[in-house]
């Protein structure tokens, strides 16, 4: 199997060779593909060295995957020239999440939505995919009304950039900014840009990607998106009002039981997820799990993932694998 990997060189491109190396999709041929300012630079993957090319040359190769981190305006531009050729885009930005003929795909939640008619595939973001994954077995058992969010988000989730602001402001070194104040030391209130509602793009994807994922329109959310000095992963604090009432060992039972899902819950011990603990894992870490007793069947959970792995680069090839495992790419003969 032909696979391209466009946007290689990048915080999450890297990753995706990384997870690659680590898992079976069998690839006969990769195909390392960032823009022009990288193209002819070399990579290494399974001890092998690749040159990168760029886009147009991806294209004319008729890979049979293609996995994009490259940007939004990039995939808007070019992943329906790959779709052209027969190639499977599995695309990691924004562009094509809440377009309704576009299918957005958790594996362990709605993989078996996926058609061989499906030839953009949208991953969703980061502080969503976590998110999900931990709602999803339980709106199935106790339907979800309303969740109140509030994310405590990695550096790593900005870029290269971000990373190298803080490692500056360790430093006490003037450089290039990420954000419009220091994050050492910091939280900044502000993941990605502000709309006319007053909510950040990052907050109102958790509202409608959650949505779309778990497929009920009729689940209320509401999210605040905050940006702080760690490199391990995203945090997140969910509040969540079922329609039934639970047990919270049933709760937890559920959560152990859901593949993907590690239940670190034991406040005797001190026993909860943490971005340091995640750093570099697949899976996404539930603790802190309890009733709240201010609401009527109402729970609060602390959910936490590395970003850039489950949140990113690990879900975009865990769809991958799934096409393969099901006979869903066309010229693949499994």
């Amino acid at each position: 199997m032909k696979v391209a990997v466009v946007g290689v060189t990048g915080m999450v491109g890297t990753i995706m060779l990384k997870v690659l190396e680590e898992r079976n999709l069998p690839i006969s041929e990769l195909i390392p593909v960032a823009s022009e300012r990288s193209v002819g630079k070399k990579i290494t993957y399974k001890d092998k060295e690749y040159e990168v090319v760029g886009l147009a040359t991806a294209v004319s190769m008729q890979p049979d995957i293609a996995l994009f981190s490259a940007g939004g305006s990039t995939s808007e531009e070019w992943a329906p020239q790959f779709a052209e050729t027969g190639t499977i885009v599995i695309d990691n930005s924004s562009a094509w999440r809440m377009d309704p003929t576009k299918k957005l795909v958790v594996p362990e939640i709605n993989a078996d939505a996926l058609t061989t008619d499906d030839k953009i595939i949208a991953n969703p973001n980061c502080s969503t995919i976590q998110l999900v994954m931990a709602l999803a077995p339980l709106h199935k058992k106790y339907k979800i009304k309303r969740i109140v969010i509030s994310t405590y988000q990695s550096i790593t989730g900005t870029g290269v950039k971000a990373v190298q602001q803080l490692e500056n402001e360790y430093k006490d070194v003037k450089g290039e900014m990420a954000y419009p104040y220091p994050i050492h030391k910091n939280a900044i209130p502000h993941c990605d840009v502000f709309q006319e509602n007053g909510y950040t793009k990052e907050e109102m994807k958790l509202v409608n990607e959650t949505q779309k994922i778990l497929d009920d329109r009729t689940i209320a959310v509401t999210a605040t998106a905050i940006r702080i000095p760690v490199v391990g992963g995203h945090s997140e604090s969910v509040n969540i009002e079922f329609e039934k009432d639970f047990d919270e060992n049933e709760v937890r039972t559920i959560l152990n039981d859901t593949p993907g899902i590690i239940v670190q819950d034991n406040p005797q011990t001190n026993t909860y997820p943490m971005p340091i603990y995640a750093e570099g894992k697949n899976e996404v870490f539930v603790g802190r799990i309890r009733r709240d007793h201010s609401r009527e069947n109402a729970l609060n959970m602390w959910i936490v993932s590395d970003n850039l792995r489950k949140g990113a680069a690990t879900n975009a090839v865990q769809i991958a694998e799934y096409l393969y495992e099901n006979k869903l790419i066309p010229a693949v003969t499994v």
